[in-house]
């Protein structure tokens, strides 16, 4: 009956959890020595967050991340676009949150801990390969620092949360070559500074060329009044650049990129500011890729950024992972733990996920940035003299149909697994 689940991020960590929740055994396998909180901010949407929920985790994102209360774009003068209230504030049943990567990660890591026992969470556990048995699947795996075996392991079925650089994937597709580099660089970062705006705004700020975001991740300021205020600045760059291999641990360097950003100072915000006082900062080279025809072979599927990874446009990585490892575990309640229960799994979040990568790659809701740039580069008094209301509107409705996350739908939905959900068998 146990599931094996390959990587313990977001994704992983969340079916973990979310089987556990159901009476079905679990053990998580993941490939470096020590989990730790990495990375920067991301956003976790309510459809998402509706789910963790279920899990029992809301005082815990309450008291770790933001309540995100308006989203906002701007031009390169940091003149008005579009706002939209998010989470709560829109009429959602649930909150959005912005939050740092490494404590939601955190977060998980120290409930599956708790709930499911520390024998269950295995590091230094890199999956080689698998074979399918009378009973199930048996998984290699090996201690990537040292080259010895792991140990090898039965469960019913497997699941490969194993992220963008996916060992099972690379397996099941091993023609398909490193991920797909679009020519464009994020430099990351997380400053202390003072709020901005309404103090629960995510901003951005540009165009396709050249983009600033930022929110902040903190909600209490510090005894100097700044908050921990995540930001990213991406540029489409020249054809003759030479990318590195993506990294959220690379460091990245201020000249390069800070003088693209040195005369962003809005009366509502210091962009090089932020830059400057930056105390570590990442680079990461924007890439994705193509969507395949299959997650499911035999009793492994893939999961998360392993079969879906898409460009961070509109706050959708963590929250999609989330959603795979719920929809997940509702069929494995429905089936057991069974190739009926994945390939139901595959059938419903397989389409979702692949029109969302497509539709990232076209910019998603941050289409409004572009066209305002390319009607007007030398500035607008009023927005709605560049582009309609409608306009406007019917990008930003859009690109939530295509999420899965439009406020009258999603209230009236049922979580994707209801809190105290049990399997029939135990």
């Amino acid at each position: 009956m146990t599931v094996l689940v390959a990587g313990g991020g977001i994704g992983g960590l969340t079916l973990a959890l979310s089987l556990h929740g159901i009476g079905v055994p679990v053990k998580v396998f993941e490939s470096v020595a020590e989990l730790k909180p990495l990375g920067v901010g991301i956003n976790v949407l309510p459809h998402a967050v509706r789910e963790l929920i279920e899990l029992g985790l809301m005082d815990k994102l309450d008291a770790s991340g933001v309540r995100t209360r308006e989203l906002a774009y701007f031009s390169k003068h940091g003149k008005p676009i579009w706002s939209e209230p998010r989470g709560l504030e829109a009429g959602y049943k649930w909150p959005q949150f912005s939050i740092h990567r490494g404590t939601l990660q955190q977060l998980l890591l120290d409930t599956a801990i708790e709930r499911l026992g520390r024998d269950n969470i295995l590091t230094s556990h890199h999956l080689t390969g698998w074979t399918e048995t009378a009973g199930g699947v048996r998984a290699d795996f090996v201690d990537k620092a040292t080259g010895k075996a792991a140990g090898t392991y039965d469960g019913a079925i497997m699941i490969a949360a194993d992220g963008i650089h996916s060992a099972a994937r690379e397996k099941l597709y091993p023609n398909e070559g490193p991920p797909i580099w679009n020519g464009r660089i994020l430099w990351r970062g997380v400053t202390p500074s003072k709020a901005f705006l309404s103090g629960r705004t995510m901003i951005m700020a540009g165009h396709e060329i050249l983009k600033f975001v930022c929110y902040p991740i903190s909600k209490e300021p510090d005894a100097s009044g700044n908050h921990l205020i995540n930001w990213v600045a991406e540029r489409h760059m020249p054809p003759t650049y030479q990318w590195r291999r993506e990294d959220y641990n690379r460091t990245a360097r201020l000249e390069e990129f800070l003088p693209w950003f040195e005369s962003w100072q809005f009366d509502w915000l210091d962009v090089p500011g932020l830059i400057k006082n930056c105390p570590h900062a990442y680079e990461y080279p924007l890439v994705d890729r193509d969507p395949v025809s299959q997650w499911t072979f035999g009793k492994v599927t893939l999961m998360g950024d392993a079969a879906h990874p898409m460009y961070p446009i509109g706050s959708n990585g963590a929250s999609q992972a989330i959603l795979d490892a719920r929809t997940i575990t509702r069929e494995i309640l429905a089936h057991g733990p069974t190739q009926a229960a994945l390939l139901a799994y595959e059938a419903e979040r397989r389409p979702a996920t692949t029109d969302l990568v497509l539709l990232n790659r076209k910019n998603g809701p941050e289409q409004v940035m572009q066209l305002v740039e390319e009607r007007a580069p030398d500035g607008y008094k009023l927005v709605t003299d560049v582009l309609s209301q409608k306009e406007l509107e019917d990008i930003a409705a859009n690109y939530k149909r295509v999420a899965g996350f439009q406020v009258e739908a999603l209230n009236a939905k049922p979580a994707i697994v209801s809190a105290g959900a049990k399997r029939a068998s135990t």
